[in-house]
């Protein structure tokens, strides 16, 4: 298998071409069709602005699997129906903000699919020589790994050209697994929603002019989780966690942080990762976004170099090491933040006297 041969270029540039085209339709159409972003308490930007950009994207890297690659829809019908579904929830969500109960049921339906074909998480690897098979827990542990990386990727979509960027590194590292051991899938999918996230990343870099709402997001978790899964057939399930690492690790820190507190864990707030070190560079989301990127790049870079690494249980061990240390630091840093804000409000208020 060749990465770049003329018939991969075709349906890379098809790809890259009509997702900027969708892209700037949709800037224009968004007002009228209801697909604008207000922003939130919680929000980073200030002002109302157009989001979907994932129908473009995916109906870019649909068009062009029809017309480039239909043997491959064929071979794997219930994935690419897997896909399709998740897509059109985050559609909807974009739309008119569904309840997370119907994402719920649509993720595990998709996962369902996958399992019918082939792609589940039979085991989570060998630790101190001896295999951990999941034997009938196969079906739900795919449905919690597959639904909590989807719903990670998505909490990144919190800065112009974050999650983007972050999607695109973590395809990258796949594209490259898959080309080594000759996985037609895993190529092609990965470098399908790169040359489409180019095209995005045009118009999603600081300033933004489009977010790529739940349509691109939700849709990138699952491509990425389900050629995660496909990968396993040739790397140790414990490279996965460095290979997609900061969706992982942002999750988790958030987790525990609002767990000690006696929080829910899933009511939202601006203490992840991307809001932690945009108050430390000082609002400038663009140096965030490389710095945020970069990190990635590197774990994922450590993932790739781990994928044959025999001994999981010190993978695993040195990424709950990494776990702990980023937890460490971000709670200091946010403390720090809050003491700072406390400050300056104390200021404000004594000088409005």
């Amino acid at each position: 298998m060749t990465l770049f041969d003329a018939h991969q270029m075709g349906r890379l540039v098809t790809i890259f071409v009509v997702t900027w085209i969708m892209i700037k339709l949709l800037i224009r159409i968004a007002p009228s069709v209801g697909l604008m972003d207000i922003p939130k308490q919680r929000s980073i930007h200030t002002k109302i602005t157009p989001r979907g950009a994932g129908i473009g994207m995916f109906v870019a890297v649909a068009l062009a699997h029809l017309l480039f690659l239909f043997e491959e829809i064929v071979r794997h019908p219930f994935t690419y129906t897997a896909i399709f579904a998740v897509f059109i929830v985050g559609l909807l969500d974009d739309h008119r903000d569904i309840r997370p109960k119907t994402k719920f049921f649509v993720i595990f339906g998709a996962v369902c699919l996958l399992y019918v074909d082939g792609l589940t998480i039979t085991s989570i690897g060998h630790f101190f020589g001896y295999p951990i098979d999941l034997g009938w827990l196969a079906l739900p542990f795919t449905f919690f790994a597959v639904s909590g990386f989807t719903n990670a990727l998505n909490l990144t979509d919190g800065l112009d050209g974050l999650a983007g960027s972050i999607s695109f590194i973590i395809l990258a590292i796949l594209a490259v697994i898959g080309y080594e051991h000759n996985d037609t899938m895993i190529v092609t999918l990965s470098l399908s929603f790169m040359a489409a996230l180019l095209a995005f990343l045009l118009f999603n870099w600081n300033p933004a002019s489009i977010f790529m709402g739940d349509s691109g997001s939700l849709t990138l978790g699952f491509v990425i989780s389900l050629l995660s899964i496909k990968a396993l057939a040739y790397i140790e399930p414990t490279s996965v966690f460095f290979i997609a690492a900061l969706p992982i690790i942002d999750t988790l820190t958030v987790i525990i942080r609002r767990k000690r507190s006696g929080r829910p864990i899933f009511a939202p707030d601006k203490h992840h990762l991307h809001h932690v070190m945009l108050h430390f560079f000082r609002g400038d989301v663009k140096k965030t976004v490389i710095f945020l990127a970069l990190l990635q790049l590197l774990y994922s870079l450590l993932g790739l170099n781990l994928t044959d690494y025999s001994h999981q249980h010190f993978t695993l061990l040195f990424f709950i090491l990494n776990e702990v240390i980023f937890y460490i630091l971000l709670e200091g840093m946010l403390k720090k933040q809050n003491r700072h804000t406390t400050r300056r409000n104390e200021r404000r208020k004594r000088l409005e006297h």
